[in-house]
């Protein structure tokens, strides 16, 4: 089988890392501390001129649940359609209604607004409360690819609900695992679950270069999320996952 592997990166550094590192694919976000969140417009348009491989973004307006308002909403299609301008390859999106179920007609209206590129329905999917019929509203949606952990915390614990996924899709959508895949457990998944996709972040800790660091004052939201340092994908981390995929 032919393995592809997609990275989930928020900065142009992480985007040409996982590039190097042999990633088939990107999920470009923003904010991956809640999640991930739509990048910015001129985030999109460097890494696109700075990538050779695919770039899908993401498109969620803000952290927090999939039930979208309509000023939301409305986001999200303009976010596509910058996605579109920016020569960007896919989208990445997820709606639920408030009872937990895919909310078909508005995530088909993407679908269909986003035109030639190709689109993936995120993890919203194992915030739903029935895989089956989940599974069905997001083939009826019109998407390309799902992304899911199986209805659990990580794809590895998830593996029994995934490889249920890839066999009910068949070929009417590709199943992609996703969520806590590192160099230990990417043989499980990949073998038990059938599918032919894996995305990860792949990612390690760097310190900041920074000299002088003031204390005793936090520019952000988040006192566990150090301000002098960041996480980066990491290319040995993604390309020995890339290889371990290959010898499968």
């Amino acid at each position: 089988m032919q393995f592809k592997l997609e990275i989930c990166v928020d900065s142009p550094e992480s985007a040409i890392n996982a590039q190097e590192a042999g990633a088939h694919r990107i999920e470009l976000c923003d904010n991956l501390a809640e999640g991930g969140t739509t990048p910015s417009y001129g985030m999109v348009l460097s890494v696109r001129k700075n990538l050779d491989i695919p770039v899908n973004v993401l498109i969620r307006p803000r952290g927090g649940d999939f039930l979208y308002s309509d000023i939301e909403y409305d986001i999200m299609r303009r976010d596509i359609e910058l996605c579109g301008e920016a020569e960007a390859d896919g989208i990445v999106i997820g709606i639920l209604l408030k009872e937990g179920f895919i909310d078909v007609e508005r995530s088909a209206r993407l679908v269909e607004f986003a035109g030639p590129l190709n689109v993936t329905f995120h993890r919203a999917f194992d915030m739903s409360p029935d895989p089956q019929r989940a599974l069905e509203d997001v083939i009826a949606s019109g998407a390309t690819r799902l992304l899911s952990s199986g209805l659990r915390q990580t794809a590895a614990e998830g593996i029994d609900v995934l490889a249920d996924l890839v066999e009910r899709a068949g070929d009417k959508l590709i199943i992609m695992p996703g969520g806590g895949i590192n160099e230990s457990n990417i043989d499980l998944v990949a073998k038990r679950s059938g599918a032919s996709e894996f995305h990860l972040s792949g990612r390690k800790y760097v310190r900041s270069e920074m000299i002088f660091r003031k204390t005793g004052i936090s520019m952000g939201g988040y006192p566990d999320i150090p301000e002098y340092g960041r996480k980066i994908a990491d290319v040995d981390t993604i390309r020995n996952i890339a290889e371990k995929l290959k010898m499968i």
